[in-house]
């Protein structure tokens, strides 16, 4: 009988592929934006009133004055006054959104105070309202499915855009109170509709399944609102669109 040496051996196998982290830099500029209020929540805020040489919108350079600024913060958001959100489902105004314009810097006090347009991403003109900038509060988001069973809509598609595709943000119709949570990751389906079948002389109705294309991640939540970052889609996203719990 032949003697054999046995002596430890490592073995190794590729491990399962994790969810990837979502890229804080895709995310952070809407941690602080878009913002969620009551209706009138800017109705006191400061606004601007006039702007330099008169003109009707200003972009990054242009220098605007603005009524009601009493802080002496030096770094402001800007925002168009507030728009309703309305459930896809019931119609009914579920939050009003401040859509996000820009950043200004204070270059002087007084009534109306100086301040000049830092960055823009639309134009800003009169009437839109200043708020201080919001530190973006970056968490470590770990993606993960809800514990319970969630479904809902996409409400909205922001920018005011009919459809989107991979890292566009969307409004949900669904927050905090129906259990939704920041880094909860839900698939996305499109409503499969009816065709009509014929067989011969008779006609029915079939009425087709809804099919999965894709996720989204949610990274900010309200009370009944939540935005999430599109990820990995075979398709165009588009408002109505069903997301539930994978």
């Amino acid at each position: 009988i032949e003697d054999v040496k046995l002596q430890p051996k490592v073995y190794s196998e590729q491990p399962a592929r994790a969810i990837p982290s979502i890229p804080q830099n895709v995310i952070e500029p809407f941690l602080s934006k878009p913002l969620v209020l009551d209706e009138d929540g800017l109705k006191n805020a400061p606004k601007i009133v006039a702007t330099q040489e008169d003109r009707v919108y200003i972009g990054p350079g242009g220098r605007a004055y603005v009524a009601g600024l009493k802080e002496k913060t030096k770094q402001w958001q800007v925002f168009r006054p507030t728009k309703p959100i309305l459930d896809p489902e019931t119609r009914e105004a579920i939050g009003h959104e401040a859509f996000y314009l820009g950043t200004a810097t204070l270059v002087a006090e007084g009534d109306p105070a100086t301040v000049d347009i830092a960055t823009a991403v639309q134009e800003i003109g009169i009437n839109d309202r200043l708020l201080p900038a919001a530190r973006a509060d970056i968490g470590n988001y770990a993606p993960h499915a809800p514990a319970k069973q969630i479904e809902g809509q996409i409400a909205t598609v922001y920018g005011g855009v009919k459809e989107s595709g991979r890292h566009s943000v969307v409004t949900l119709n669904r927050g905090s109170r129906d259990g939704i949570e920041a880094g909860h990751v839900l698939a996305l389906y499109r409503k499969g509709g009816e065709r009509l079948y014929r067989d011969g002389n008779e006609t029915s109705t079939v009425k087709l399944p809804s099919e999965r294309y894709g996720v989204v991640f949610v990274f900010r939540v309200f009370e009944r609102i939540s935005y999430a970052l599109v990820m990995d889609v075979t398709r165009p996203v588009i408002v109505s669109d069903i997301v539930r719990t994978p």
